[in-house]
């Protein structure tokens, strides 16, 4: 069975000026994960040896290793790419993290649907699709994985997040900013399942997915606003912090403007 995955490598942008060695390099990580995801497909994640899967490309275990840190990346490739667009994206100040967020899943989303429309049969894509999904949610390994990687995107978040703020990554704000702007990565992915029904084309399911996605976002839209303008003062040698909201005025109109970028009333362009 031949099964072709999404190539979040060169979606971050760097294939448009590699190298002859780094196309190959892309190529073969691209050979790996797409060998290793049909095996995985066919007879299950813990039935297939990361040595199968070297044998199978005709490259050394070690090769695979070379690229892939451990057996769950080759399925759960994504977060590199998710990473460096989040330490980009949250880190422009012209830009609320909401809006940083729904561009960088927007990109995602684009990635995939457009995946999907590469297929001479777009259903029978998406239905591979739900059966990743699925191999994903009932393989603890992989639970556990994306879970992790989860984790450490939110702990990036935070981190440029307070950056942005005057603050520490540890502080509370960040964390639970951070936090709230991982949820709509949740509710992308339930948006996917949802909508890949066989029925939708790639454009439809892009447009009710974003729907779904720009719904939540309204939701943490007033509480991200009010933390990009909170205000932080250094009380004591001891260097304990107090946080000062700044003026519900001010507060009011960074939520109004908030809310219609995320309805698309504002500046954004919303994906189509």
């Amino acid at each position: 069975m031949r099964v072709k995955t999404v190539d979040w490598t060169a979606r971050s942008g760097a294939s448009g000026t590699e190298g002859l060695r780094e196309r190959k390099k892309r190529q073969l990580r691209q050979q790996l994960t797409d060998t290793a995801t049909a095996m995985f497909l066919e007879r299950g994640f813990e039935a297939v040896r990361v040595a199968e899967i070297a044998e199978a490309c005709d490259v050394s275990e070690k090769t695979v290793f070379n690229h892939f840190p451990t057996k769950e990346a080759l399925v759960l490739d994504q977060p590199d790419a998710t990473m460096a667009a989040l330490r980009t994206g949250l880190a422009d100040r012209d830009v609320s993290p909401v809006e940083a967020a729904l561009r960088i899943l927007a990109g995602e989303l684009k990635a995939m649907t457009s995946w999907l429309a590469t297929h001479d049969d777009p259903a029978e894509a998406g239905v591979q699709l739900s059966r990743f999904n699925t191999m994903i949610q009932t393989t603890p390994a992989l639970r556990a994985y994306q879970h992790e990687m989860t984790v450490q995107l939110a702990a990036v978040a935070a981190e440029v997040l307070a950056d942005r703020a005057g603050m520490r990554a540890e502080d509370p704000e960040p964390r639970i900013a951070a936090t709230a702007l991982m949820g709509l990565w949740q509710i992308q992915f339930a948006g996917l399942r949802t909508h890949l029904d066989g029925k939708r084309t790639p454009g439809q399911v892009e447009r009710a997915v974003s729907a779904d996605v720009r719904r939540a976002a309204r939701l943490i839209d007033a509480g991200l606003a009010t933390f990009a303008t909170t205000q932080q003062t250094v009380a004591g040698s001891a260097g304990q912090r107090r946080k000062t909201p700044a003026s519900a005025t001010t507060g009011d109109k960074r939520v109004a403007r908030a809310s219609a970028t995320a309805t698309g009333t504002g500046r954004r362009r919303n994906p189509k």
